[in-house]
Protein backbone atom coordinates (compact mmCIF):
# COMPACT_ATOMS: atom_id res chain seq x y z
CA UNK A 1 0.00 0.00 0.00
CA UNK A 2 1.24 3.53 -0.89
CA UNK A 3 1.57 6.33 1.66
CA UNK A 4 3.10 9.28 3.17
CA UNK A 5 5.75 9.88 6.13
CA UNK A 6 4.37 12.71 8.71
CA UNK A 7 6.26 11.64 11.25
CA UNK A 8 9.79 10.22 12.14
CA UNK A 9 10.74 9.55 15.77
CA UNK A 10 13.79 7.88 15.00
CA UNK A 11 12.76 4.06 14.97
CA UNK A 12 9.66 4.36 14.21
CA UNK A 13 7.49 6.15 10.91
CA UNK A 14 3.85 7.22 10.90
CA UNK A 15 2.63 7.04 7.78
CA UNK A 16 -1.05 8.17 6.05
CA UNK A 17 -1.71 5.67 3.85
CA UNK A 18 -3.72 6.31 0.71
CA UNK A 19 -7.15 4.75 2.31
CA UNK A 20 -6.93 7.71 4.73
CA UNK A 21 -5.48 4.94 7.63
CA UNK A 22 -2.37 6.28 10.36
CA UNK A 23 -0.11 3.44 10.72
CA UNK A 24 3.20 3.31 12.23
CA UNK A 25 5.87 1.51 10.80
CA UNK A 26 9.67 0.42 10.67
CA UNK A 27 12.32 -0.07 8.45
CA UNK A 28 13.84 -3.17 7.86
CA UNK A 29 17.74 -3.42 8.77
CA UNK A 30 18.94 -4.71 5.30
CA UNK A 31 17.27 -1.45 4.13
CA UNK A 32 19.56 0.68 5.60
CA UNK A 33 22.50 -0.05 3.91
CA UNK A 34 21.27 0.08 -0.01
CA UNK A 35 23.43 2.56 -0.76
CA UNK A 36 21.93 5.15 1.22
CA UNK A 37 24.50 6.94 3.22
CA UNK A 38 21.86 8.72 5.66
CA UNK A 39 21.08 8.52 9.77
CA UNK A 40 17.47 8.47 8.44
CA UNK A 41 16.72 6.77 5.04
CA UNK A 42 13.31 7.30 5.13
CA UNK A 43 12.40 10.93 5.79
CA UNK A 44 9.07 12.72 6.56
CA UNK A 45 7.62 14.01 2.88
CA UNK A 46 9.40 10.49 1.46
CA UNK A 47 5.95 9.15 -0.34
CA UNK A 48 6.36 4.86 0.32
CA UNK A 49 5.14 1.55 -0.04
CA UNK A 50 4.61 0.04 3.29
CA UNK A 51 3.98 -4.16 2.77
CA UNK A 52 2.41 -6.16 5.31
CA UNK A 53 2.99 -6.28 9.26
CA UNK A 54 3.43 -2.22 8.65
CA UNK A 55 7.39 -2.63 6.93
CA UNK A 56 8.11 0.07 4.82
CA UNK A 57 9.54 -1.70 1.53
CA UNK A 58 10.08 0.99 -0.75
CA UNK A 59 10.49 4.38 -1.07
CA UNK A 60 9.23 6.67 -4.38
CA UNK A 61 11.71 8.83 -5.71
CA UNK A 62 12.39 12.14 -4.20
CA UNK A 63 11.93 15.19 -6.50
CA UNK A 64 13.81 17.22 -3.62
CA UNK A 65 15.29 16.93 -0.45
CA UNK A 66 16.70 19.29 2.60
CA UNK A 67 19.67 17.32 3.51
CA UNK A 68 22.81 18.41 6.32
CA UNK A 69 25.53 16.60 7.59
CA UNK A 70 25.15 14.35 10.66
CA UNK A 71 26.80 15.29 13.85
CA UNK A 72 27.13 12.35 14.72
CA UNK A 73 28.42 10.26 11.94
CA UNK A 74 30.76 12.52 9.98
CA UNK A 75 30.51 10.04 7.14
CA UNK A 76 26.66 10.24 7.00
CA UNK A 77 24.14 12.64 6.00
CA UNK A 78 20.93 13.50 7.97
CA UNK A 79 17.79 14.53 5.86
CA UNK A 80 15.31 17.19 7.27
CA UNK A 81 12.73 16.65 5.14
CA UNK A 82 11.86 15.44 1.07
CA UNK A 83 9.22 16.51 -1.52
CA UNK A 84 9.07 20.06 -0.11
CA UNK A 85 7.52 22.64 -2.14
CA UNK A 86 9.61 25.64 0.14
CA UNK A 87 11.03 26.44 3.07
CA UNK A 88 10.52 28.93 5.90
CA UNK A 89 14.32 29.52 7.70
CA UNK A 90 13.46 31.43 10.90
CA UNK A 91 15.56 33.98 11.72
CA UNK A 92 16.53 35.99 15.26
CA UNK A 93 18.93 38.66 15.56
CA UNK A 94 19.17 38.27 19.12
CA UNK A 95 17.31 36.33 22.16
CA UNK A 96 19.39 34.51 20.66
CA UNK A 97 21.46 35.22 17.42
CA UNK A 98 21.08 33.76 13.85
CA UNK A 99 24.53 33.39 12.21
CA UNK A 100 25.17 34.79 9.05
CA UNK A 101 27.03 32.18 8.31
CA UNK A 102 24.89 29.44 9.34
CA UNK A 103 21.58 31.30 7.23
CA UNK A 104 24.34 31.67 4.15
CA UNK A 105 24.72 27.89 4.52
CA UNK A 106 20.84 26.66 4.67
CA UNK A 107 20.63 29.09 1.75
CA UNK A 108 23.21 27.14 -0.23
CA UNK A 109 22.22 23.25 0.75
CA UNK A 110 18.56 24.56 -0.81
CA UNK A 111 19.75 26.14 -3.73
CA UNK A 112 21.65 22.71 -4.72
CA UNK A 113 18.51 21.17 -4.43
CA UNK A 114 16.23 23.72 -5.93
CA UNK A 115 14.22 24.66 -2.94
CA UNK A 116 12.77 27.97 -2.60
CA UNK A 117 13.38 29.50 0.55
CA UNK A 118 11.20 32.40 2.42
CA UNK A 119 13.57 34.38 5.34
CA UNK A 120 11.68 34.74 8.65
CA UNK A 121 13.14 37.39 10.73
CA UNK A 122 10.85 36.33 14.10
CA UNK A 123 10.77 38.20 17.50
CA UNK A 124 10.95 41.69 15.81
CA UNK A 125 8.58 42.77 19.02
CA UNK A 126 11.46 42.38 21.65
CA UNK A 127 14.66 44.62 19.21
CA UNK A 128 15.69 47.48 20.73
CA UNK A 129 16.74 50.32 18.15
CA UNK A 130 20.24 48.92 17.22
CA UNK A 131 18.62 45.56 16.91
CA UNK A 132 15.98 46.95 14.86
CA UNK A 133 18.51 48.53 12.23
CA UNK A 134 20.61 45.67 12.03
CA UNK A 135 17.81 43.55 11.29
CA UNK A 136 16.66 45.84 8.31
CA UNK A 137 20.03 46.25 7.31
CA UNK A 138 19.95 41.97 7.02
CA UNK A 139 16.66 42.20 5.30
CA UNK A 140 17.83 44.64 2.76
CA UNK A 141 21.02 42.26 2.40
CA UNK A 142 18.90 38.87 1.33
CA UNK A 143 16.15 40.44 -0.03
CA UNK A 144 18.74 42.44 -2.81
CA UNK A 145 20.06 38.76 -3.05
CA UNK A 146 16.57 37.50 -4.26
CA UNK A 147 15.30 35.86 -1.32
CA UNK A 148 11.94 36.97 0.24
CA UNK A 149 12.07 37.89 3.71
CA UNK A 150 9.37 38.78 6.46
CA UNK A 151 10.04 40.79 9.97
CA UNK A 152 7.03 39.05 12.54
CA UNK A 153 6.56 38.34 15.77
CA UNK A 154 5.19 35.07 16.49
CA UNK A 155 4.35 36.13 19.94
CA UNK A 156 2.21 39.38 19.15
CA UNK A 157 1.32 37.94 16.02
CA UNK A 158 2.01 40.75 13.98
CA UNK A 159 3.05 40.32 10.19
CA UNK A 160 2.10 36.75 10.42
CA UNK A 161 -1.05 36.89 8.50
CA UNK A 162 0.99 37.98 5.61
CA UNK A 163 2.71 33.95 5.77
CA UNK A 164 -0.74 32.10 5.52
CA UNK A 165 -1.01 33.14 1.75
CA UNK A 166 2.39 31.59 0.93
CA UNK A 167 1.52 28.26 2.46
CA UNK A 168 -1.49 27.64 0.67
CA UNK A 169 -1.77 24.35 -1.02
CA UNK A 170 2.25 23.75 -0.23
CA UNK A 171 4.43 21.31 1.45
CA UNK A 172 6.86 24.07 4.00
CA UNK A 173 9.47 22.93 5.93
CA UNK A 174 10.28 25.15 8.98
CA UNK A 175 13.56 25.38 9.86
CA UNK A 176 16.22 27.35 12.29
CA UNK A 177 18.13 27.41 15.26
CA UNK A 178 16.55 26.20 18.71
CA UNK A 179 14.88 29.01 20.34
CA UNK A 180 14.19 31.07 17.45
CA UNK A 181 10.30 30.43 17.98
CA UNK A 182 9.47 27.54 15.42
CA UNK A 183 6.80 26.62 17.37
CA UNK A 184 5.29 29.73 18.83
CA UNK A 185 4.96 30.26 14.78
CA UNK A 186 3.45 27.26 13.58
CA UNK A 187 1.18 27.72 16.88
CA UNK A 188 0.41 31.19 15.29
CA UNK A 189 0.33 29.46 11.50
CA UNK A 190 -2.22 26.65 12.78
CA UNK A 191 -3.64 26.91 16.01
CA UNK A 192 -4.78 23.79 16.16
CA UNK A 193 -1.32 22.61 16.51
CA UNK A 194 -0.94 23.35 20.13
CA UNK A 195 3.05 22.30 20.01
CA UNK A 196 4.97 22.78 22.91
CA UNK A 197 7.10 25.77 23.65
CA UNK A 198 10.15 26.85 25.84
CA UNK A 199 11.57 30.14 27.49
CA UNK A 200 14.95 30.84 26.37
CA UNK A 201 18.19 30.25 28.60
CA UNK A 202 19.05 33.68 29.96
CA UNK A 203 22.23 32.37 31.02
CA UNK A 204 23.46 31.66 27.32
CA UNK A 205 20.56 33.21 25.49
CA UNK A 206 20.64 29.93 23.59
CA UNK A 207 17.35 28.19 22.87
CA UNK A 208 15.97 24.69 24.06
CA UNK A 209 14.85 21.62 22.32
CA UNK A 210 10.87 21.60 22.04
CA UNK A 211 10.87 19.60 18.89
CA UNK A 212 12.46 15.87 19.02
CA UNK A 213 11.30 14.46 15.73
CA UNK A 214 10.65 15.74 12.54
CA UNK A 215 6.33 15.84 11.76
CA UNK A 216 4.52 16.73 9.28
CA UNK A 217 1.12 18.94 10.46
CA UNK A 218 -1.68 20.03 8.20
CA UNK A 219 -2.81 23.14 7.82
CA UNK A 220 -7.09 23.56 7.35
CA UNK A 221 -7.55 20.17 8.22
CA UNK A 222 -5.63 18.67 5.00
CA UNK A 223 -5.72 15.28 6.66
CA UNK A 224 -9.84 15.54 6.56
CA UNK A 225 -9.23 14.28 2.61
CA UNK A 226 -8.69 10.32 2.79
CA UNK A 227 -7.54 10.29 -0.41
CA UNK A 228 -4.53 12.94 0.44
CA UNK A 229 -1.17 12.47 -0.70
CA UNK A 230 -0.01 15.63 -1.58
CA UNK A 231 -1.03 18.74 -0.26
CA UNK A 232 -3.09 20.20 -4.00
CA UNK A 233 -6.38 22.60 -3.02
CA UNK A 234 -6.71 21.10 0.70
CA UNK A 235 -4.71 23.82 2.57
CA UNK A 236 -0.97 22.40 2.69
CA UNK A 237 1.26 21.19 5.51
CA UNK A 238 3.99 22.29 7.67
CA UNK A 239 6.97 20.23 8.45
CA UNK A 240 8.34 21.25 12.18
CA UNK A 241 11.95 19.69 12.75
CA UNK A 242 13.76 20.21 15.78
CA UNK A 243 16.10 23.22 16.05
CA UNK A 244 19.61 22.79 14.44
CA UNK A 245 22.93 24.30 16.17
CA UNK A 246 24.83 23.98 12.89
CA UNK A 247 24.41 22.92 9.12
CA UNK A 248 27.19 21.11 7.85
CA UNK A 249 27.28 20.78 4.34
CA UNK A 250 27.38 17.23 2.23
CA UNK A 251 28.45 16.20 -0.89
CA UNK A 252 29.06 19.47 -2.22
CA UNK A 253 32.32 19.37 -4.60
CA UNK A 254 34.25 22.58 -4.09
CA UNK A 255 33.59 23.85 -7.76
CA UNK A 256 30.01 23.56 -7.13
CA UNK A 257 29.61 26.17 -4.15
CA UNK A 258 29.91 28.65 -6.11
CA UNK A 259 26.72 28.03 -8.56
CA UNK A 260 24.86 27.83 -4.60
CA UNK A 261 25.78 31.67 -3.90
CA UNK A 262 23.39 33.63 -6.16
CA UNK A 263 25.54 37.03 -6.32
CA UNK A 264 28.80 35.27 -6.64
CA UNK A 265 27.61 32.98 -9.03
CA UNK A 266 26.57 36.34 -11.49
CA UNK A 267 29.77 37.86 -11.17
CA UNK A 268 32.04 34.57 -11.44
CA UNK A 269 31.50 34.77 -15.30
CA UNK A 270 33.84 37.85 -15.41
CA UNK A 271 36.65 35.61 -13.67
CA UNK A 272 40.09 35.82 -16.15
CA UNK A 273 39.94 31.77 -15.34
CA UNK A 274 37.12 29.29 -15.73
CA UNK A 275 38.24 27.39 -12.86
CA UNK A 276 38.61 30.38 -10.83
CA UNK A 277 37.85 29.51 -7.12
CA UNK A 278 37.40 33.26 -5.95
CA UNK A 279 40.18 33.05 -3.40
CA UNK A 280 43.38 34.56 -4.74
CA UNK A 281 43.53 34.28 -8.35
CA UNK A 282 44.40 37.45 -10.52
CA UNK A 283 41.36 38.90 -12.36
CA UNK A 284 39.04 37.26 -10.25
CA UNK A 285 35.68 39.45 -10.58
CA UNK A 286 34.49 38.32 -7.31
CA UNK A 287 37.27 39.63 -5.84
CA UNK A 288 36.95 42.64 -6.74
CA UNK A 289 32.97 42.65 -5.97
CA UNK A 290 33.51 41.79 -2.61
CA UNK A 291 36.43 44.86 -2.15
CA UNK A 292 33.97 47.44 -4.34
CA UNK A 293 31.19 46.20 -1.93
CA UNK A 294 28.63 44.28 -4.68
CA UNK A 295 29.15 41.32 -2.60
CA UNK A 296 28.80 41.54 1.41
CA UNK A 297 31.60 40.41 3.04
CA UNK A 298 29.33 38.06 5.09
CA UNK A 299 28.66 36.38 2.30
CA UNK A 300 31.64 35.81 1.21
CA UNK A 301 33.03 34.67 4.50
CA UNK A 302 30.28 31.98 4.50
CA UNK A 303 31.51 30.92 0.93
CA UNK A 304 35.17 30.72 1.93
CA UNK A 305 33.87 28.41 4.94
CA UNK A 306 32.02 26.07 2.82
CA UNK A 307 35.02 25.80 0.81
CA UNK A 308 37.04 24.67 4.06
CA UNK A 309 34.25 22.13 4.61
CA UNK A 310 37.19 19.11 3.44
CA UNK A 311 38.11 19.28 6.51
CA UNK A 312 36.56 17.04 8.65
CA UNK A 313 35.75 18.96 11.69
CA UNK A 314 34.42 21.59 10.20
CA UNK A 315 31.04 20.81 10.67
CA UNK A 316 30.87 20.58 13.95
CA UNK A 317 31.85 24.02 15.05
CA UNK A 318 28.86 26.18 15.99
CA UNK A 319 27.55 27.92 12.72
Amino acid sequence: MKGLVIKNTGSWYTVLLSDGQLLNCKVKGNFRIKGIRSTNPVAVGDRVTVGEGGWITGIEDRRNYIIRKSINLSKQSHILAANVDQALLVITVSRPETSTTFIDRFLASAEAYRVPVILIFNKSDLLNDDERRYQQMMVTLYETIGYECHAVSAQTGDGVDVLRSRLEGKITLLSGNSGVGKSTLINRLVPSANLRTAEISSAHQAGTHTTTFSEMIPIDGAMDDAHLLTAGEHGGWLIDTPGIKGFGTFDMEREEITSYFREIFKFSSQCRFSNCTHTHEPGCAVLQAVEEHYIAQSRYQSYLSMLDDKDENKYREAF
